[in-house]
């Protein structure tokens, strides 16, 4: 049986090809995962990967909002796709999950982008915009949104 911590690192892979893959097709995650046609050699969606593809889907503006602020002189359609939805999941992550520490979140946020990252320097740029995240949260800047509800259906 595997690891809760290897689960849910295969989780975040496959949730980060679900949000990919519905940002280059123009459809929402749900869809994406309705129609079963995002590539994953990780398997299907766990629950956990379910969690965060949702909640992304449903906490995008104000994802979003976060790390417009944090991204200094880069707006989101200036970033890597691939780039941008490794952010959106580790800002969820960070924002809305209790039970993943936010090192955990950017420590896992930097490995994708080493895996799949956009450009050569994208675990260095993930990696500061997170931490800015996570500073404006601790100094009460960014308050952590409460009240997502994991237990909501994909769909939309």
């Amino acid at each position: 049986m595997a690891s809760k911590r290897h689960e849910r690192t295969t989780a975040r892979r496959v949730a980060l090809q679900v949000l990919y893959t519905a940002e280059i097709k123009g459809a929402s995650a749900a869809q994406i995962v309705a129609e079963g046609v995002f590539p994953s050699e990780e398997g299907p969606l766990s629950e956990y990967a379910q969690d965060l593809v949702r909640g992304v889907e449903q906490n995008r503006i104000v994802i979003d909002g976060s790390l417009k602020a944090a991204a200094e002189n880069w707006s989101l359609g200036r970033m890597p796709i691939v780039d941008r939805s490794i952010l959106r999941l580790a800002a969820y992550e960070i924002m809305f999950v209790q039970d993943v520490p936010t090192s955990v979140a950017i420590n896992e946020a930097v490995e994708l982008a080493k895996d799949f990252g956009g450009e050569d320097d994208s675990p260095r740029f993930v990696n500061g915009v997170l931490g800015r995240i996570a500073k404006d949260i601790d100094d009460g800047a960014a308050a952590a949104p409460a009240g997502d509800d994991p237990a909501q259906p994909l769909v939309l």
